[in-house]
């Protein structure tokens, strides 16, 4: 009998044995038997393990690459509807004046509406910058330093 056919009929054994008892055909389990079982146990429930996070993440990617495509395509639909309500806002105001005059005046908004949002994005990114620089941490390691510091 080869060796691979022994590890192979061990192995059956161990596949076929009730937890706690020994596998049929055997009497009683030695230590190293039964560290064996152990560690091969241990190592099919890590794999299990890492297979079922594998499953799960690789589940949670395709609803989140899903989802992400599903909101590219709303965006990108109401961005056209925007398109189309400034057009016919355009339209609206045509009633009263040329065609060329009502896509004037909306440009004119649009363009006020932008500046007025492109302002208040600037002075939030210089909020922000002023705020980042974490002063109370400087100032509570440098009184640590010179609490610390011999002498003082």
């Amino acid at each position: 009998m080869s060796n691979d056919s022994a590890t192979s009929n061990s192995a059956e054994r161990a596949a076929n044995r009730v937890v706690g008892h020994p596998a049929p055909g055997e009497t009683e389990r030695t230590v190293g038997q039964l560290v064996a079982d152990a560690s091969h146990d241990l190592s099919a429930l890590i794999r299990n393990e890492i297979q079922l996070a594998k499953t799960e993440v690789s589940r949670g990617i395709s609803f989140g690459g899903k989802g992400a495509a599903l909101l590219g395509v709303a965006a990108f639909l109401g961005l056209l509807g925007l398109i189309f309500l400034f057009h016919t806002l355009a339209q609206v105001v045509a009633v009263w004046l040329p065609v060329w005059a009502g896509y004037l005046i909306i440009t004119l908004v649009l363009f006020l509406i932008a500046a007025g949002l492109g302002l208040l994005g600037i002075k939030a990114v210089k909020k922000a910058k002023a705020n980042a620089v974490p002063q109370k941490a400087i100032r509570n390691a440098q009184e640590s330093i010179t609490a610390i510091k011999p002498g003082r």
